[in-house]
């Protein structure tokens, strides 16, 4: 695709204490992306050294901005989002590799789907190549308030090979147009991090757009580099906007169901478990995220 007919991409993603990762994520899109009109924007949320030189040594064009405090992964993505001139932007996270022909298979769901609002690529685990991460998402339970991914760690045998509207995007990669995001606004702060993609997509769903899943473009994922796969923070989020993104989005009648399953089966099973386990940083961090929507004062520390 000539450069002068090609839209231009914003690649966005964000770095915390996570230099080398994003170096190698950079030397991925070196070594991988031929696409001929990009931009690449790193939000820094408060690393302890200034990662810029080491950034621009790989990329020399990347633009880097130094936030100064850990906004979050909302609040951290959305001053880069802002900062984008794309026509597309692809908001991904810096634990991920690309792999050939991923920005140009996005960019087809939107030639052919006119209601395409978001679209995710296909991922596999880094760790674990030809096994699918993610091939979509169904719809949140209106009992749980969680999900699984479709597909997950599978082996990839091409059963999902099709483009399809899915539930919601991975906020570990997700192409959104720029007017999408003029219309709809950016990621919803208030989630600081976790169920923020899943908000977002049905903000963008009740706008009449759809959410896409793309077989056809790959990423692998190094999974959790960030914030580990277990861990205090972790559960005080997941537990905090579990519920957030339940109020925000369910009808009154479906917040109430969830509401009691949470209050007669979740409560009672996860305290056990984390105090049977001895876990008391897990035991107290669920508490915290379930306490914060009657003081939201409340901050995981």
């Amino acid at each position: 695709m000539p450069k002068d007919s090609a839209p231009l991409v914003s690649i966005v993603t964000l770095t915390w204490n996570t230099t080398d990762i994003t170096c190698d994520f950079l030397r991925s899109i070196n070594e991988h992306c031929s696409y001929p009109s990009l931009e690449i924007i790193i939000a820094d949320n408060g690393s302890k050294e200034d990662p810029t030189e080491v950034f621009k040594a790989i990329r020399p064009d990347v633009k880097v901005i130094l936030n100064g405090k850990n906004l979050g992964f909302t609040g951290g993505n959305n001053v880069a989002i802002d900062a984008a001139t794309g026509d597309y932007l692809f908001i991904v996270n810096n634990d991920t590799e690309f792999t050939p022909g991923l920005l140009e298979g996005l960019l087809e769901v939107f030639e052919q789907y006119p209601d395409a609002g978001v679209v995710s690529p296909k991922f596999h685990y880094f760790f674990q190549k030809g096994t699918i991460e993610y091939a979509g998402y169904p719809p949140i339970n209106v009992f749980t308030g969680r999900n699984s991914k479709v597909g997950c760690r599978e082996e990839d045998k091409g059963q999902y090979n099709n483009i399809t509207t899915t539930g919601y995007a991975h906020g570990g990669a997700m192409m959104v147009p720029r007017k999408i995001i003029d219309e709809i606004g950016g990621l919803p702060d208030e989630f600081f991090i976790y169920y923020e993609e899943f908000d977002w997509c049905a903000q963008i769903k009740r706008k009449g757009y759809q959410v896409y899943y793309q077989p056809k473009s790959l990423i692998y994922h190094k999974e959790s580099m960030t914030t580990g796969k277990s861990s205090p923070f972790k559960t005080f989020y997941l537990t905090r906007n579990r519920i957030l993104f339940m109020k925000r989005n369910m009808t009154t009648g479906n917040f109430l169901i969830f509401l009691t399953y949470f209050s007669l089966f979740t409560v009672p099973k996860n305290s056990a478990v984390f105090l049977l386990k001895r876990q008391m940083h897990h035991f107290r961090s669920f508490w915290k995220g379930i306490m914060w929507h009657f003081n939201k004062n409340i901050t995981f520390n």
